[in-house]
């Protein structure tokens, strides 16, 4: 969500915060601005509604100087996308920015206007900077009012802090949304993600919840939730990783989608050794009793998957379980279960949460995670890297394959551990995981084919997608992505659903995309297909050559997927799901890589 820069430097900064913060649109965002300190000890910011580009032409004719600044993307959540609810916001001494959200903002306006101070904004964030504002009119020094506010906030936040008069003084907190320090020669350096600083530094101390920070250039003092000098280690980033580039194509989803090839090949080599599956110590499944698998959006619908995978091969009993819900729904656990967590960025908000429920409530938390840093992999047990890179559109794609793909892994590995599969059988598992990278190039070249058929779907209203068995959470995220990105209403169902209430929605001018591998449960698929045909929904069948020329006839359109794939099927048809909908986005020109009041990274509740 929102993305928040911070910088102690040596040079004019403006510029600095406005390159720093494009690193950050990915994350989602309606609105931005910056802050600074200027060679008078003035502070100061501008701010601007929409693209950063605004900012950028506001600051073209009205500058800010400096060498220290705050900045900030702002994705709406208390207030409208208006400059007035814009970052950084300003009170006498102090300007602050923040991501998350401050639950208890109202109480806390009121008592600042009862102190006599007024409000400018609809948001919950403009109350720190009052609130900081008044500490320091009643004597406290910055750093001690900034410490004051933030003990009397609840939710979750980041903070990040400047005060008049104070060009060497920069204070950060951080309780459940992410927040990093970087560290230069005589520069410091504060993101919401190691993308952001990636250009200033490679050394980089992740904070930790509860954790205030004073920055100087000279360095950093860290303290913990109970005020005690804290050590957190520094790491050391591969700045080549954090690369920002469409590399030749239209928009960063079309690259990300091209990139599945070798993303997951190099995921698929981490835990693949010959004929073996090789996972980090205490990942036997032999005893498990049930696992419980948690996740929000796709990555959700990759636990989806999992579900089928587990259970079919490996015989493990699993729930699975929308993270919101989860979290609320407070589900007896048993100690020999375990709990696996999926997330993309490792620091969703409500994914984060239900770990924190389960902690001591089963025997092993699994983190399925893109993000080795992240909070979700450093309080697991044991984190497993997707290895997918950095993910720029919004929309999910290559996040979502290396899910399945590592996923798959695990659900190999649970049926070896429990008896299920013989070493023969596991060696055959492992060569159909390896032969993925090879089967998503020839999806790939499903890319024309998909861009034929945008017309017809970005002529649409509503759109169905039908699948069975594990094919079915990938009709779910079929028509997630549709949503996402062209902004057409869709749903996924159970094939076999259709009957049970979806069947009346079908017409001529419905599109139905049917996802049929030549499998088990082709024939039944089929059917629900030809009850669609008999009311004249339009349908688009995605099968295998055999089953395109046992199925395809009548329909509206046909895609033609390889007839490999097997179980890990899913895999595959994800990659035709994502070329329908960016392409449609494309066809409606819709924002491709940055949706309509979506956010890459859901760091509030």
């Amino acid at each position: 969500m929102c993305g928040i820069i911070g910088i102690l430097g040596n040079h004019e900064v403006s510029p600095q915060l406005v390159e720093a913060l494009k690193r950050l649109e990915y994350r989602g965002y309606d609105s931005a601005g910056i802050a600074s300190i200027d060679a008078r000890g003035e502070l100061d910011r501008r701010r601007a509604v929409g693209k950063l580009v605004n900012l950028s032409d506001r600051l073209v004719h009205e500058p800010l100087q400096g060498l220290i600044g705050i900045g900030h993307t702002r994705w709406a959540t208390h207030g409208a996308a208006t400059e007035v609810n814009a970052h950084p916001h300003l009170h006498g001494p102090v300007a602050v920015v923040h991501n998350g959200i401050i639950e208890n903002f109202r109480e806390l306006r009121a008592e600042v206007i009862a102190g006599g101070r007024a409000p400018e904004s609809d948001t919950d964030t403009e109350v720190v900077a009052l609130l900081t504002a008044q500490y320091m009119a009643a004597g406290m020094t910055p750093v001690e009012a900034a410490r004051a506010t933030i003990r009397r906030l609840h939710g979750a936040f980041a903070l990040a802090f400047l005060f008049k008069d104070e060009p060497d003084l920069m204070i950060a907190a951080r309780k459940g949304s992410p927040l990093a320090i970087g560290h230069g020669t005589g520069e410091m350096f504060l993101g919401s993600d190691a993308v952001a600083l990636a250009p200033f530094t490679d050394r980089i101390t992740y904070l930790e919840d509860g954790d205030l920070a004073v920055l100087t250039r000279a360095g950093v003092e860290i303290e913990d939730s109970e005020g005690r000098r804290a050590n957190r280690d520094m790491a050391v980033i591969d700045v080549g990783s954090t690369a920002i580039d469409k590399a030749g194509h239209r928009h960063f989803m079309a690259k990300e989608i091209a990139e599945q090839p070798v993303v997951l090949g190099d995921a698929l080599n981490h835990y693949l050794h010959g004929d073996r599956i090789v996972l980090p110590e205490g990942l036997d499944f032999s005893s498990v009793e049930r696992l419980t698998l948690v996740g929000c959006g796709t990555a959700y619908y990759a636990a989806h998957v999992a579900k089928y995978w587990f259970e079919s091969l490996a015989g493990l009993a699993c729930d699975i379980d929308i993270a919101s819900e989860f979290r609320y729904r407070e589900p007896p656990m048993s100690p020999r279960s375990w709990a696996l967590f999926v997330s993309q960025s490792g620091e969703t908000a409500d994914t984060l949460a239900a770990l924190h429920y389960v902690r001591d409530k089963v025997e092993k938390v699994i983190g399925v995670v893109n993000v080795g840093t992240s909070a979700i992999a450093r309080e697991s047990d044991i984190a497993l890297p997707t290895l997918a890179g950095i993910e720029v559109g919004v929309a999910s794609s290559k996040a979502f394959t290396c899910q399945l793909a590592v996923l798959a892994v695990l659900a190999v590995k649970a049926a070896h551990d429990r008896g299920r599969i013989s070493d023969a059988e596991l060696a055959a598992l492992v060569g159909e995981l390896r032969a993925i990278p090879g089967l998503l190039n020839q999806v790939l070249g499903l890319s024309e084919d998909c861009r034929g058929l945008a017309a017809w779907l970005a002529e649409a209203q509503d759109v169905l997608y039908l699948g069975r068995g594990p094919l079915y959470p990938v009709a779910l995220e079929g028509a997630l992505k549709l949503k996402e990105l062209s902004y057409i209403h869709a749903e996924g169902y159970a094939s076999g659903e259709l009957k049970h209430g979806p069947i009346a929605l079908i017409d001529r001018n419905v599109p139905v995309v049917v996802l049929a591998p030549r499998d088990a449960l082709f024939d039944k698929t089929v059917s629900n297909m030809h009850e669609v045909m008999a009311r004249h929904g339009q349908v688009l069948l995605i099968s295998d050559s055999e089953g395109i020329e046992l199925a395809g006839e009548g329909t509206h359109a046909t895609l033609t997927m390889p007839a490999a794939g097997g179980i890990f099927a899913p895999i595959l048809y994800a990659v035709p799901m994502q070329y329908l909908a960016y392409y449609t986005a494309v066809a409606k020109g819709t924002d491709v890589d940055q949706p309509r009041n979506l956010a890459k990274s859901v760091t509030v509740e």
